[in-house]
């Protein structure tokens, strides 16, 4: 539990638009225990969904250290990127990103398709995930058949079913109603303390924020404080 899962070591992050540098993240520095739910928030710009980015290699620093999993980031190139995203990461985004033509079952099996497993044990592996999140009762139905706290567990369904190292979620209620927000974010707190998931979310919901175990806060690319969830 005290080994750092993340580790960033004075990053920066700059964007260039047009003539101007925008400097995103300035001097940023964290670790983020294995085994933690943490919350990143913050207002609009601060910083937040660009810190989650670079910790789910997405995206690339302009300078400084990130260690995810045991990984330099800042080192790879896209193409290594992509491959340790692959099997180190699982993504929940707040418009679930489901495929309207597939089933939750087939949604859920599509990072199985960058293995080399059988078709057979793909099929089990997303049951089990489906049967994990609470879903397996809906695996046959296409996404236009769920309601929005159905899809979205499909969608971590799909983000758990190559067994990642971390879950990164990106504003993963910010479409729901509140009853099936707060099932969502049970589920993501069962993940947590029943499997160890380390899960990294970003929110812009207070109440979202109080189902994580610590909470860091950002504003104008700078970490302000952090906060520990009982």
């Amino acid at each position: 539990m005290n080994e750092a899962i993340v580790s960033l070591r004075n990053v920066h992050k700059r964007y260039i638009r047009g003539k101007q540098s925008v400097e995103v993240l300035q001097a940023l520095s964290m670790d983020i225990k294995r085994g933690e739910f943490v919350a990143l928030m913050g207002p609009s710009g601060s910083g937040k969904t660009t810190l989650l980015n670079l910790i789910g290699g997405l995206d690339t620093p302009t300078s400084g250290e990130i260690t995810v999993a045991g990984q330099r980031l800042d080192q790879l190139n896209s193409s290594g990127l992509s491959h340790w995203r692959a099997n180190h990461v699982g993504f929940v985004f707040q418009f679930y990103n489901l495929m309207p033509m597939l089933t939750a079952q087939r949604n859920v099996e599509l990072p199985l398709l960058l293995t080399h497993l059988p078709a057979a044990k793909r099929k089990s592996n997303a049951l089990t995930a489906l049967t994990l999140v609470g879903i397996a009762d809906r695996a046959k139905h296409k996404p236009n058949e769920l309601s929005g706290g159905q899809a979205q567990r499909v969608a971590i369904a799909r983000a758990l079913v190559a067994d990642p190292t971390l879950l990164v979620c990106d504003e993963p209620t910010g479409d729901l109603d509140r009853r099936s927000a707060d099932e969502v974010l049970n589920l993501l707190k069962m993940l947590n303390r029943d499997h160890g998931k380390s899960i990294v979310m970003v929110t812009h919901d207070p109440k979202a924020a109080e189902f994580a175990s610590r909470q860091l806060h950002m504003d104008k690319g700078a970490l302000l404080e952090t906060g520990t969830v009982a």
